[in-house]
């Protein structure tokens, strides 16, 4: 099996757009409103703060294996 190198900046591009997707597709349900109903509920708003942690956390850890590949 032959390893294929891929240029960091795609790596990072990579994980970027993962990242993106997966808060597109957890964050936008079929009954999601594109308009906001007045007030943000506290947990909505930590979960989709965790959610982006997250998803900056994968994108950082992609960087960093793209990095130690390299």
């Amino acid at each position: 099996m032959t390893r294929v190198a891929v240029p960091r900046r795609a790596a990072a591009a990579l994980a970027t757009l993962a990242a993106a997707t997966v808060l597109l597709l957890t964050g936008c349900t079929p009954g999601a409103s594109a308009k906001p109903n007045g007030t943000a509920d506290g947990a909505t708003v930590k979960d989709m703060q965790q959610k982006l942690d997250d998803a900056e956390s994968a994108a950082a850890q992609a960087d960093t294996d793209a990095t130690q590949n390299n």
